[in-house]
């Protein structure tokens, strides 16, 4: 697999999901299962390489635009749902995240279960239910792909005031209640 396999995966299954996270975890899954095993793992792979890629503070402002908040949860989910976008979405974003104020329309996105996805198409591919070293997280993890807290973020750290006019689209829409 490579990156644009992985972006037809994702384009694929939101397409046949059109808003409904479920149809698109189930998609996704279901498209993933369908692979070999090494392809599952690499899915996993570029999914933690774009988790790492959108670790950056702009994101961080326009999470915290948008929700109000921004804790280390919710913030690994948003990205899973930048990516769940699709490529397009995600590349405009981390080139400008202001670009979000224009697809965005409620506060709280998330895609937490694409961070699962590959590993239950990879159990469904093994019918084994207990994760070893051959599961796609601990390869990737193996790897040196974490996206926890050991990631360090990329760019400028920024105050709450700076945010406005760091991102005014965003901030006229969710950040001026």
């Amino acid at each position: 697999m490579d990156k644009t396999a992985f972006w037809q995966i994702v384009e694929s299954a939101k397409v046949e999901a059109r808003g409904n996270q479920q149809v698109q975890e189930q998609a996704l899954i279901s498209s993933l299962e369908k692979l070999d095993l090494e392809q599952i793992i690499e899915f996993e792979c570029f999914l933690r390489e774009y988790l790492i890629e959108a670790d950056h503070y702009n994101i961080i402002a326009a999470q915290k635009i948008i929700d109000g908040y921004v804790s280390d949860d919710p913030y690994l989910y948003f990205r899973c749902w930048l990516i769940g976008q699709g490529e397009a979405i995600f590349s405009d974003a981390l080139r400008n995240p202001d670009s979000l104020a224009s697809i965005i329309e409620d506060p709280y996105q998330d895609f937490e279960p694409l961070l699962y996805v590959a590993t239950i198409a990879f159990e469904k591919r093994t019918g084994r239910k207990e994760e070893d070293e051959t599961f796609p997280r601990a390869i990737a993890s193996e790897r040196g792909l974490d996206y926890d807290s050991r990631c360090e973020t990329k760019g400028e750290d920024w105050t709450e005031n700076q945010l406005p006019k760091m991102l005014p689209k965003l901030w006229k829409k969710f950040g001026a209640v």
